[in-house]
């Protein structure tokens, strides 16, 4: 698969709450936790789950940073 975004940090799924519509995918970057909002819909395509190996891809625009 190609694509345009420039920043992609791998990681694993250590927690996902879902919302009415959105969910938060909570992943492990080398100790730091990024955390991911995309739909309900999108977790059960693609089939996420605590424990999984995946691929963050960030666009630039939608970048939040939260020091701890």
């Amino acid at each position: 698969m190609k694509i345009s975004a420039r920043n992609a940090l791998k990681g694993k799924v250590v927690d996902i709450k879902k919302g009415s519509t959105t969910a938060h995918v909570q992943i492990d970057v080398n100790g730091s936790i990024v955390t991911a909002s995309i739909t309900n819909e999108a977790v059960e395509e693609l089939g996420l789950h605590v424990g999984q190996s995946v691929h963050a891809v960030i666009k630039s625009s939608d970048v939040m940073v939260s020091v701890p």
